[in-house]
């Protein structure tokens, strides 16, 4: 009667799919790591195309022990109020079979030329060609108004004294008002798949390359950088 009933078991366990002991269960269906991290390589590439200088991306391999289910459709976003710019989280949003949402870190270089003293230079100097040299490196691990050019700097005189070696920003000067207080001024900002032009009121005084605070018609008030033809670029 055992043996009977033991083959009476093991063929209703086959006619179930269930499995015995010491059989191997399957594995755990999990998101391969390959598509994820190509996703937001090319996403990345899109995102720096027109960036000045060298661009140098290093993207960390996605978890190969993560327990999220195979995506079929991958969408890679930068988080709001991030730009593809030094270290940096880059979203990926599951939309197909099943939603789900996981981050990757990664690290944006870009590798270009920016201006550094050469000597101190004083409060109220009149900054010369000889005060300054060029210097290459990573843009991106220095302060977003760097200067990059020497036609930037060359005439202006400092705000306040700088030693020599010093990386020269925009604030170091005393620049002519691009934008001003009051002013109504147009606000435009892109990515890789779109473009935003608004027009709104700016609450500061500016130079170029200098933040400036915007009310919009809607009474939103956003921020972003100076141009030097008076618009407005939005920092995203």
């Amino acid at each position: 009667m055992l043996n009977i009933r033991s083959r009476r078991s093991r063929a209703l366990i086959a006619l179930l799919g269930l499995y015995t002991a010491g059989t191997a269960l399957p594995a755990h269906a999990q998101q391969p790591p390959q598509p994820v991290h190509r996703a937001v390589s090319e996403y990345l590439e899109q995102q720096t195309s027109g960036l000045p200088g060298k661009v140098v991306l290093k993207v960390e391999q996605f978890d190969p022990q993560n327990q999220l289910p195979p995506c079929a459709a991958l969408e890679p976003f930068l988080p709001p109020g991030t730009r593809a710019w030094g270290r940096i989280n880059v979203g990926v949003r599951c939309n197909s079979p099943v939603t789900w949402t996981a981050y990757l870190p990664a690290q944006v270089s870009v590798i270009g030329e920016y201006l550094v003293t050469t000597r101190p230079i004083r409060s109220g100097q009149i900054v010369a060609p000889a005060d300054l040299e060029r210097r290459s490196g990573d843009l991106s691990s220095e302060a977003a108004n760097t200067l990059t050019d020497m036609t930037q700097a060359v005439g202006h005189s400092m705000r306040y004294t700088v030693a020599a070696g010093s990386p020269l920003r925009a604030d170091m000067l005393r620049l002519p008002q691009a934008i001003r207080q009051g002013q109504t001024v147009k606000v435009l900002g892109s990515g890789a798949s779109f473009t935003v032009a608004n027009e709104g009121r700016a609450l500061n005084a500016a130079a170029a390359g200098e933040a400036v605070r915007v009310r919009l018609g809607n009474g939103q008030v956003i921020s972003g950088t100076a141009r030097t033809d008076g618009t407005v670029e939005l920092n995203f």
